[in-house]
């Protein structure tokens, strides 16, 4: 009776550190982003504001290991355009849309004051290739602006491949402004890429102006 305790206790203690190690879940993954990002925007706030160079700093190293560049990239390209790209296009387009990325919502963040988020729970049986985390930002005036993140898993980690803003689909909302700007270059995809930056500025005044309008 003693051996076989002893050697289930073995067992059991051999099992922790895989139960320890196991990758985190979809929904674990944004709930551990958004809560260090937030931690790290409430210590260092003020200082970002004067050198947004370093917030961006920061949210590449949060976000860069769950956003799935790559992916993204190419879908934003669609196969039309990504087909007819080099590597080194491929890889140099997608550091300008990290970068471009980390600036768009980094500016959105740092006007962000303590509205509530909650990482919604999953709900129903989860595909293990392909899922939806859902999120809720509450203003402070009480207004649920929802939140969806496609995610994939990528080698056994849960990558972020879209997401969906108050009804606002950010991937479709990128593909439609690289293919209007491929087509304003006339299809000359280096002069595209190299003016990403300048597309995403244009987008972000756009929202800006559309939530001054709103807020009228």
């Amino acid at each position: 009776m003693l051996k076989a305790l002893r050697r289930g206790l073995l067992v059991l203690l051999a099992s922790v550190p895989m139960v320890a190690l196991a990758a985190p879940s979809a929904h674990q993954v944004i709930q551990q982003t958004t809560d260090e990002l937030l931690a790290d925007l409430k210590k260092n706030k003020e200082r970002y504001r004067s050198e947004p160079g370093a917030f961006y700093d920061a949210l590449n190293t949060i976000l860069g290991p769950v956003v799935d560049a790559e992916g993204i990239s190419r879908s934003i390209m669609t196969v039309r355009y990504s087909r007819q790209a080099s590597p080194e296009q491929m890889k140099r387009f997608e550091e300008n849309f990290k970068r471009s990325l980390m600036q768009f919502y980094g500016n959105a963040l740092l006007e962000y004051n303590n509205q509530q988020i909650r990482v919604l729970p999953a709900s129903g049986k989860q595909d293990p290739e392909r899922t939806s985390v859902g999120m809720e930002v509450v203003d402070r005036q009480g207004t649920v602006y929802p939140v969806q993140y496609t995610m994939v898993n990528l080698g056994g980690e849960w990558r972020v491949r879209n997401v969906i803003i108050n009804g606002i689909n950010v991937g479709k909302l990128f593909r439609d402004q690289f293919a209007d700007t491929m087509q304003r270059n006339g299809g000359d995809l280096d002069k595209t890429i190299d003016g990403w930056a300048q597309v995403v500025a244009r987008a972000r005044e756009t929202e800006a102006g559309q939530q001054a309008t709103g807020d009228d």
